[in-house]
């Protein structure tokens, strides 16, 4: 005698095998499936898909709905990656942690150019972090980056190190790429500004105000996260090629003034963010006796605002503050700042990067683009 419950299991078995079918049925429809339902040939099934240029709107969609009436979920993006050599992506590779991309102004506003472009609006946009190609000493020592495994049709590169091995295997392996400040590899599209002049203009600037006991702080000079006064040695050995390049140019606006290396307070914070900056900023307003600050950021300027209210000293009354990149926060905090077109440069760098990609741009010649800068003057900074 057959009882209810078994009636119940033997539906629910009929359905789950009727499911089961329907599901390996759909898995194995293909492009042929689709031509014979829509009544069209199977390369217009293929251009629906792949190159919708060669067939009229109407055609197009009425294959996808056809598609999508009979179950059919599309081309196989693998198969696909492999016929073409592409894999729909293009990366944007940086020398932190991947949280910077989402904390630090200057990325943020990169990956907003990078999107304002429109150029990439069908491509994915993949992070590579390469903090963790790094030796026992933090400096750089590992290629290991899914960058150059195939994964990324053409890469933006921003703020490596000198030297970094990375770049010879994006090198080596042709894949198309643009960098955006540093490094300066020669023969390479290149989008940034003039670091040491604009530098120059921040010291000339606390200089023209009377001030001669200046301390700087600096971001990082190696990213192995030391941190604390800056020797001429280490100076000289940085790898990171845009602080370094800001730092000379403190140094030599300094000297023309009359001002050695060693009169100058220079502070090394070892990493990018506000936290950096603030310990940075305490120590060096701890230690020595300034009348102004030059920082390689704004993030750097805008802690050292805050430590400098826990000092009790009034800005510019006691302290003046020139900040670097005229990030938002700066206006509200009235910092005097040099001011770059860092959305821009997001813009241009997906522009070049899309003509390499696409071939239209002469093979061998670098595509460059160096944006001016301007001092921008606030109430961070006053006559002594």
């Amino acid at each position: 005698m057959v009882t209810k419950i078994d009636n119940q299991k033997s539906s629910i078995a009929t359905a789950t095998e009727k499911s089961s079918k329907r599901t390996t049925i759909r898995k194995k429809l293909s492009m042929k499936d689709v031509a014979e339902a829509a009544g069209v040939s199977q390369p217009t099934v293929s251009f629906a898909y792949n190159r919708p240029g060669r067939i009229s709107e109407s055609q197009r969609r009425h294959v996808l709905e056809t598609a999508e009436r009979i179950g059919y979920p599309g081309p196989n993006a693998l198969g696909k990656s492999l016929r073409s050599g592409k894999v729909g992506a293009i990366g944007l590779m940086m020398m932190d942690r991947l949280s910077l991309a989402f904390d630090d102004p200057s990325m943020i506003a990169l990956l907003k150019g990078i999107g304002h472009s429109g150029l990439f609006e069908e491509t994915a946009l993949t992070l590579f972090p390469l903090n963790h190609l790094l030796t026992a000493s933090g400096l750089p020592g590992g290629t290991d980056s899914l960058a150059v495994r195939g994964l990324a049709d053409g890469l933006i590169i921003t703020t490596l190190p000198n030297g970094h091995p990375i770049i010879t295997q994006v090198q080596e392996r042709e894949i198309p790429f643009v960098i955006v400040d540093a490094p300066k590899i020669p023969n390479s599209s290149f989008v940034g500004i003039d670091d040491y002049e604009a530098a120059r203009t921040q010291m000339r600037h606390l200089l023209d105000l009377g001030h001669r006991r200046i301390g700087v702080l600096v971001d990082r000079l190696n990213p192995d996260g030391q941190t604390g006064p800056v020797s001429r040695q280490r100076f000289e050995a940085a790898t990171e090629a845009l602080m370094s390049e800001r730092l000379r140019g403190y140094v030599e606006a300094a000297a023309d003034a009359g001002i050695s290396y060693n009169d100058l307070k220079i502070y090394e914070a070892g990493g990018l963010g506000t936290t950096a900056g603030q310990a940075a900023a305490f120590s060096l307003l701890n230690s020595e006796k300034i009348t102004g600050i030059v920082a390689t950021s704004d993030v750097m300027a805008l802690g050292c605002l805050r430590v400098a209210r826990d000092f009790s000293l009034n800005i510019p009354q006691d302290l003046s503050v020139v900040g670097f990149d005229d990030i938002p926060e700066a206006v509200s905090a009235g910092l005097t700042t040099i001011q770059q077109p860092m959305v821009e440069k997001g813009v241009i760098a997906a522009q070049f990067l899309r003509q390499i990609m696409d071939g239209k741009h002469p093979s061998g010649v670098k595509l460059v683009k160096i944006f001016q800068t301007h001092l921008i003057l606030r109430s961070s900074t006053r006559h002594i």
